[in-house]
């Protein structure tokens, strides 16, 4: 036996079990039962009542231009707009090495905070391709690892950018997983309409999904999410497509929002928001009151649309801060889109964990049951809510039965009126608190 986690919470207030895990597969999972005979086990950890849960999933990243804040020069205006500028006069310069060594090292960022599944976005807007190619190859690189889906994304368009399809085309030929598109940015509303029904004809062709970039902008009349959402219905794809950002869900009318609800449910598609960036970028050309520059989270999470969060950049030209913090993510989303209710802060965990895995139809290889991938994390909380108020970092990591991160669960250690106190910011209501600090794992010699 390679692994068995001991007191391991998989669902809020429900009973502990114990995990057992063989050649990389969940191979069982029973009522904890600190008492009874175990056989060996080359490593084992006692998670003491800590939440297990399938890893975090990162639906929405740029890896290609992560790393990149500064180069070669700041986006002093803070909007989309010069960031996309300031992208293409870095994008000259980009290598297959440049990309692979800054890519790599978010992805060991996200690894070491569970993120064992990521979508990024690759721009094709490139005649010699550079990064994707490089990202393709890191794909391979880092399989044993995790799952890497690369989108090619024509980040300056498809119909008003020089070849623009046909180098989008090219990018699948390779190996993208993903058809991207960007109809907002597009030359007039034609072209706009015209890039996506491209995009869906390629990934019908290819057997593909899609994800665009969708509505990125508050102007109210943009409404190409409406078309892609009409496509996907149309075309049969339905959850195979997915539309990022849609911010200028967030400026349109109540009679029209609702028209729109009705066929994002028939659609099927996914919804990727991307709070922090969303956030950052949008409303930039607001007076006062500011716009929040979201798309409408909680409504379409309450109509049953699957709405995932995204970290989308990482210190590059269009947010200059991040380390693709997934917890980070879901307290921003709480902020963001007012999830404030319970049950709503315990769904922005799902919304970058299991919600994200439908964005990228991993559900197949993703999950904790009896003959699944043994990949998961070992968060110190005793609630979702509570691993997203305290902002937890998993104790471990594993994936596919081994250990890939630990982390030092050490407190802080106060000196307070006279006294050493331990400090964890755990409430002294919040059951197993007592316990998390004595969580171990231990390996055979």
């Amino acid at each position: 036996m390679q692994l068995r986690v001991r007191g391991a919470l998989l669902e809020d207030g429900a009973a502990l079990v114990d995990l057992e895990v063989e050649d990389g597969v969940v191979s069982s999972l029973e009522p904890h039962s600190p008492d009874a005979g175990r056989r060996g086990a080359a490593v084992e950890i006692d998670a003491a009542g800590a939440l297990v849960r399938p890893p975090f999933v990162e639906p929405h990243i740029h890896l290609d231009a992560t790393l990149t804040a500064g180069e070669p020069r700041w986006n002093s205006s803070g909007t989309l707009w010069e960031g996309i500028a300031v992208w293409s006069e870095r994008k000259p310069s980009i290598t297959r090495a440049d990309v692979i060594a800054r890519a790599e090292q978010v992805l060991r960022w996200q690894a070491a905070q569970g993120v064992l599944f990521v979508r990024s976005h690759c721009d094709v807007t490139d005649p010699d391709l550079t990064a994707l190619d490089a990202l393709l190859e890191l794909r391979e690189l880092v399989s044993d690892v995790m799952v890497l889906q690369v989108v090619a994304f024509p980040q300056e368009g498809i119909v008003s950018f020089p070849r623009g399809a046909e180098l989008l085309e090219e990018a699948v030929r390779r190996g993208a997983d993903v058809v991207g598109a960007i109809p907002h940015y597009e030359d007039t509303r034609e072209d706009g309409v015209r890039s996506l029904e491209i995009a869906v004809d390629i990934a019908e062709r290819y057997d593909r999904m899609v994800d665009a970039h969708c509505d990125e902008i508050d102007d109210e009349q943009s409404r190409f999410i409406e078309v892609l959402a009409t496509l996907a219905m149309r075309s049969g794809l339905r959850e195979r497509v997915t539309a990022s950002h849609t911010t200028a869900m967030g400026s349109y009318n109540g009679a029209y929002a609702h028209k729109l609800q009705r066929l994002l449910q028939r659609s099927g598609i996914n919804l990727v928001s991307n709070p922090m960036i969303n956030l950052a970028l949008q409303g930039r050309f607001d007076d006062y009151p500011k716009r929040r520059g979201l798309t409408r989270v909680k409504e379409l999470v309450a109509a049953g649309v699957n709405v995932a969060f995204g970290a989308d950049d990482v210190v590059d030209p269009w947010f200059p801060l991040g380390t693709a913090n997934p917890m980070m993510l879901a307290h921003s989303g709480v902020l963001a889109a007012q999830l404030t209710g319970q049950a709503e802060i315990a769904e922005t965990f799902e919304m970058v964990s299991s919600r994200g895995a439908r964005v990228l139809g991993v559900e197949a290889s993703y999950g904790l049951r009896v003959g699944g991938p043994a990949s998961f994390v070992v968060v110190p909380a005793s609630s979702r809510m509570d691993a997203v108020r305290r902002q937890v970092a998993p104790r471990w990591v594993v994936s596919r039965g081994r250990v890939l991160a630990e982390r030092d669960p050490s407190p802080v250690r106060l000196q307070w009126r006279g006294d050493e106190h331990e400090i964890d910011f755990v409430r002294a209501a919040d059951e197993g608190a007592a316990t998390w600090r004595h969580a171990s794992v231990q390996r055979e010699a």
